[in-house]
């Protein structure tokens, strides 16, 4: 039985139980044919099987990066797409291989941060890690910390924590006054107790950076 036959719309199923534990199914087991097969079926003429296609995609990715991190430019390809599920749903999945696969990501930067700019909450919640990811490499540092910068000051207030949060990984003592900076202006915008907590605990993490 081919793995489109396996995803919740071909199953009758509502809910995302049936496409996530077919994630886990092909992490574990190390399918690539499914990974091919499902990457294949990005451009099916049904629109339920091309979200189920990129749901299990990238809940594979949370689980195994490595076996989508080559189809890197399928995904990019996928956020000019008219569908806003693919488009977001490829911006988690390139967020999850970043890390493995930088190169092909940075060549489409611009891509990128346009998708960013015009998506929605979770595409920017998506392209901030990705950027972060990115800026982990001073190769990258000149372009991609600037765009990040950027979201971190004009991000919703509720936002801010998560993003700094996802910043984390890329912040060292060259750049950290930037990022503490954010921070200490912004604070005074929050409006839960929560969201303070937790921009005191990362300019408390911010200090012993080093």
């Amino acid at each position: 039985m081919g793995v489109i036959n396996l995803l919740a719309s071909q199953q009758g199923l509502r809910g995302s139980e049936a496409n996530i534990a077919l994630a886990r199914q092909i992490a574990d087991t190390d399918n690539k044919t499914a990974i091919k097969e499902l990457v294949e079926n990005l451009s099916n003429k049904d629109k339920l099987i091309q979200s189920g296609c990129i749901k299990v995609l990238y809940e594979t990715g949370y689980i195994k990066p490595e076996l989508i991190a080559s189809y890197a430019t399928d995904f990019i390809g996928l956020l000019k797409s008219k569908n806003n599920r693919l488009v977001w749903g490829s911006m988690v999945a390139l967020a999850t291989l970043t890390g493995l696969n930088h190169k092909d990501v940075f060549a489409s930067l611009d891509l990128i941060y346009d998708t960013i700019e015009n998506g929605s909450v979770i595409t920017i919640d998506a392209g901030v890690e990705l950027l972060a990811k990115l800026n982990k490499h001073d190769v990258y540092s000149g372009k991609t910390e600037p765009l990040l910068i950027e979201q971190l000051w004009k991000c919703p207030i509720k936002q801010l924590p998560q993003y700094i949060e996802k910043s984390m990984i890329c912040i060292n003592k060259k750049n950290k006054e930037i990022f503490q900076n954010i921070i200490e202006k912004r604070k005074p915008e929050c409006t839960a107790e929560s969201q303070t907590e937790r921009l005191d605990k990362a300019l408390k993490q911010l200090t012993m950076v080093v």
